[in-house]
């Protein structure tokens, strides 16, 4: 057993809250990315790594030193560092002969390895390269996939989904239509995945909708796919496991049709309608020789009609 891997308990109220917010929640808190460079780098690398920690920003650590680790062969020292920064998500960087200008994306589950994919870099354009207005720090990006490789070929479903979880940002309950300013499009054809950000421009079009123009910001990436290490179907399930308490709680005797109209299903116990209490009315009340034959079961006869 390791050191983190030990049972630490609290010795001040500092390290009782630290230890509080790393213990697990119904509701996960946001996954941050820790981005690093391996032992030998390119420019090219280094600087995909900055741009990258720009976009990312402030759900981000990111690493300036050299980290001398190949996760494919071994990935304990990126689970040290996932457990020591409480990241889940990581981005590392290496170029060597065989493989130049790699990006490694990847996640963590229960900070242990699930999910690896190497991407090679054919073709760059930096952030710095494209002059232009760009988006604020911690904009939400919205996340465009085009080709129909993101929804048939495996390899390429669980990429698609490794770059959601990676450039999602927090879950918010409402957008406003100005803050819809940052597009991230992700194309995969003829065995590449290209990768371009754009910024939204909301320009008068005369009418109440407005017209929409994208401008390209950076950073640009053209990638080419490389080596994987994707995790089983047993792992992935239990990832997605969610807790009972999160799960939403069948409603009895409600459907909706196919039309989304929602219907509910009422049940009540038998009635006797001649026990039902109406309106009394003078016009309907039973005079009182009627109620004696009617007890007697003859017909009231003429005196017992006239009211005394």
């Amino acid at each position: 057993m390791t050191q983190l891997d030990a049972v630490i308990k609290p010795k001040t109220k500092r390290s009782k809250r630290f230890l509080e917010s790393r213990a697990p929640k119904l509701s996960e808190d946001l996954k941050s990315a820790m981005i690093m460079k391996g032992g030998n780098t390119s420019q090219t690398v280094t600087q995909a790594l900055k741009d990258i920690y720009s976009l990312k920003k402030p759900n981000a650590v990111l690493y300036k030193k050299k980290n001398i680790t190949r996760p494919f062969e071994d990935s304990t020292s990126l689970e040290f560092f996932s457990k020591k920064t409480d990241c889940s998500l990581f981005l590392f960087g290496s170029h060597n002969k065989k493989r130049p200008n790699n990006l490694i994306f990847g996640r963590l589950f229960d900070f242990h390895v699930l999910d690896m994919i190497e991407l090679g870099i054919e073709k760059y354009v930096s952030l710095s390269d494209i002059k232009g207005g760009k988006c604020p720090e911690g904009t939400k990006p919205m996340l465009v996939f085009a080709g129909e490789a993101f929804d048939t070929d495996n390899e390429h479903k669980r990429l698609k989904s490794l770059l959601i979880d990676f450039f999602r940002g927090p879950t918010v309950p409402a957008v406003r239509l100005a803050g819809l300013e940052h597009v991230l499009h992700f194309t995969a054809i003829d065995g590449k995945i290209y990768m371009r950000s754009y910024r939204c421009l909301l320009k008068k079009s005369g009418c109440r909708t407005p017209r929409i123009e994208l401008d390209e910001i950076g950073p640009s990436f053209d990638f080419v796919l490389r080596r994987t290490h994707l995790a089983s179907d047993d792992l992935y399930k239990l990832a997605h496991k969610q807790p009972k308490a999160l799960k939403p709680k069948k409603k009895k005797n409600i459907s909706h049709d196919v039309f989304g109209t929602k219907l509910g299903r009422v049940h009540m116990q038998k009635q006797d309608l001649s026990k039902l209490q109406t309106r009394k009315m003078k016009g309907l009340r039973k005079r009182r020789g009627e109620v004696v034959a009617e007890e007697q079961g003859g017909q009231p006869s003429k005196v017992a009609k006239v009211e005394s």
